[in-house]
């Protein structure tokens, strides 16, 4: 895709929802850390339910830890894959308190060594709670990127590099959150809402649905 399409697009989806976030709840990096992790193979309305008992009661690592792993599970149970989690969860807020004093790091590396977290949930918090302009690839942007031909990748790593080269740098901030939203929304997986779509005629897309 050309780089004024690349633009164009990005204007486009911006003049629909200038300040885009994400739909999973929280007030700090340490509850958005523990989000991502609850949210693999989760929807966030599931994770949001289950958080918004928890975090009332237990929003620090040291809180969470005190609730050890079984009283955990209490309030993450309708979550898919719970038990691993409750674990990997319990694993990270002791990581956090023995090596970070339990602050949330800001460096890749760093977050990719607590239990739980891939480069994916790395680049949700990275970029979410610190501000930095990276790629969180799931399974909407991996679709979006392409079918569009914004930045087309056989795998997620793949993609996550030809997004950083494709995005025009004033959109990079907010542009995962964009394209998750619209991988989520309209460019679905079974059946695309092309008729709605405000970026058709950028996208390569050759199946499109019509009205």
């Amino acid at each position: 895709m050309k780089l004024q399409d690349r633009r164009e697009l990005f204007a486009r989806l911006a003049e629909l929802n200038p300040h885009p976030k994400t739909e999973l709840e929280y007030s700090s990096p340490f509850e958005l850390l523990v989000a991502v992790i609850l949210s693999a193979q989760a929807t966030d309305v599931g994770v949001n339910k289950a958080t918004r008992k928890l975090y009332p009661v237990a929003n620090t690592p040291a809180k969470i830890l005190a609730l050890g792993e079984d009283g955990l599970k209490k309030y993450i149970s309708t979550i898919g894959l719970f038990n691993a989690k409750a674990a990997n969860v319990i694993a990270t807020c002791r990581l956090l308190i023995e090596r970070h004093h339990g602050e949330v790091p800001r460096d890749r590396e760093s977050l990719e060594a607590l239990p739980g977290v891939g480069r994916k949930t790395a680049n949700v918090v990275l970029n979410t709670a610190f501000g930095e302009p990276t790629m969180a690839v799931d399974t909407h942007i991996f679709r979006v990127a392409n079918r569009t031909g914004l930045a087309p990748g056989k795998t997620v790593r793949q993609v996550e590099d030809s997004l950083i080269k494709a995005v025009p740098p004033e959109y990079q901030m907010d542009a995962h959150h964009w394209l998750i939203l619209h991988g989520r929304y309209v460019c679905k997986a079974r059946k695309p809402d092309c008729p709605q779509c405000v970026i058709r005629d950028l996208c390569r897309f050759k199946q499109k649905t019509i009205a």
